[in-house]
């Protein structure tokens, strides 16, 4: 894969089920603790070498962001570290909410 490709919500679902896929969520911190994905890796600046260095280039990442633009940036971006397989979630985390079950603090819904 020499680009990202784009996946949707019940794709992104699948692949959480089959294992072996890394969900990376690179929105903001509040909005990460507010709500996110079950077993996701929070993906800033700060945290970004680390997950390269953690983890194998030919495990399949999944970058998710607020509405599915943003991640198209950050997954070609990891395209370019190394990693193999990279996706970016269309819809992103505001899709996600609608139908899918997600971690939350006592604020999120």
């Amino acid at each position: 894969m020499e680009q990202f490709a784009h996946i949707s919500v019940s794709d992104t679902k699948a692949k959480i089920e089959h294992g072996g896929v890394k969900i990376v969520d690179i929105r903001d911190d509040a909005s990460y603790q507010s709500a996110h994905i079950e077993n996701s890796t929070h993906l800033t600046n700060g945290t970004l070498n680390q997950f390269v260095s953690d983890n194998d280039f030919d495990t399949p990442v999944v970058v998710v962001c607020y509405h599915g633009h943003s991640s198209q940036q950050a997954a070609q971006f990891l395209i370019h570290q190394g990693f193999e397989e990279v996706y970016s979630m269309d819809g992103g985390f505001e899709e996600w909410r609608k139908v899918q079950p997600f971690v939350s603090d006592s604020r999120g819904s």
